[in-house]
């Protein structure tokens, strides 16, 4: 599974287009007439949340007379790839990086390589361990947002005890712990307890989110609440669930807000999701770097750039958007 660095290389030089000439490392290429370069590194090219983030950062800084560098790991959790991505963009002279960090702490050495360039480093979407590893993040509190996906399926089961399975992420993945240790907390569980009838990894991949549900349910059939790291994985559970006639049987939840997903909602697939707001995401962090770019202004500390409930089946105490307003907020 895991891709050579020089794969890496090859593909972030390919993703440059002729006009990404290289300049002095971390300088601003205005220097020399370009517009200012900014790097964005994102965990893949694939997954449509990672794609509205980079189109909305590609249109964004397109606005500010910025040039967007946009490149990926092979995969979620492609550490290798994503520091190969760093290095190449300080060499060819970009003024910031943002970056959605496959794990939090294997892409550390890189970041403080390029901040010693004088390059400003942004984390979006995920933190990085240490946070001020980076100089910002912009991104969703994903404990909040796990947190909210499992208080909601609690309300949803009423008086019931659960039996839960979970449809987890990549094992170490920053926003993957943070989302899992966030539903647990809604719930009212811990790892280990007995209502958690099974969980596995599923790299929030549909494909393999549907087989990890297939051989848990195999196991055991009796789950009545199932956790999702995001909408893939919940498509996939629920795949594996109908073909064994559980369908609309079992409260699932998941975490996004896409557009398919909040159709999926509409549909009844599942219950409910959390939104993120990637556009926002991509759009503050632009900013920030053309702001520094311009008048050396740093941003500091963590931006929530927020998570909203959607669902057509509200509960008592929670604040929640139908998925009208989810079709109009969506991204992808």
């Amino acid at each position: 599974m895991r891709r050579t660095v020089p794969v890496i290389l090859l593909a972030a030089t390919l993703a440059c287009t002729t006009a990404c000439t290289k300049t002095k490392s971390g300088g601003d290429s205005s220097d020399s007439g370009g517009p200012i370069k900014i790097g964005l590194v994102t965990k893949t090219d694939t997954n449509p949340y990672f794609v509205k983030l980079r189109e909305s950062a590609k249109a964004h800084a397109r606005d500010k007379g910025a040039e967007l560098i946009a490149v990926a790991g092979k995969f979620d959790g492609d550490n290798e790839g994503q520091v190969a991505a760093i290095e190449n963009l300080v060499q060819q002279g970009v003024k910031g990086i943002m970056i959605t960090p496959s794990n939090s702490t294997g892409i550390l050495g890189a970041l403080k390589q390029a901040k010693e360039k004088g390059v400003l480093v942004i984390a979006l979407d995920t933190e990085t361990d240490p946070k001020d590893a980076v100089d910002a993040t912009y991104a969703t509190n994903n404990t909040t947002a796990g947190e909210l996906q499992g208080k909601y399926i609690k309300a949803t089961l009423g008086s019931t005890p659960p039996k839960l399975l979970m449809m987890d992420g990549t094992p170490g993945g920053t926003v993957d712990e943070q989302r899992h240790r966030g539903f647990l907390q809604g719930m009212g569980l811990k790892d280990g307890d007995p209502a958690i009838l099974g969980a596995a990894p599923t790299n929030g991949d549909q494909n393999k989110a549907q087989a990890a549900m297939e051989n848990l349910l195999q196991r055991d059939s009796t789950v009545n609440a199932v956790y999702t790291l995001n909408e893939p994985a919940a498509r996939g559970a629920v795949a594996a669930l109908s073909a064994k006639g559980l369908a609309g049987k079992v409260a699932v939840g998941s975490i996004d807000g896409g557009c398919q997903g909040v159709a999926d909602v509409k549909a009844g697939k599942y219950l409910a999701t959390v939104m993120q707001f990637p556009k926002k995401m991509a759009e503050q962090g632009v900013d920030a770097v053309v702001d520094f770019a311009k008048n050396g202004k740093k941003p500091t500390g963590f931006v929530d750039t927020g998570a909203q409930l959607i669902t057509d089946k509200p509960v008592a105490g929670m604040d929640a958007k139908d998925t009208a307003w989810g079709a109009q907020n969506c991204w992808g």
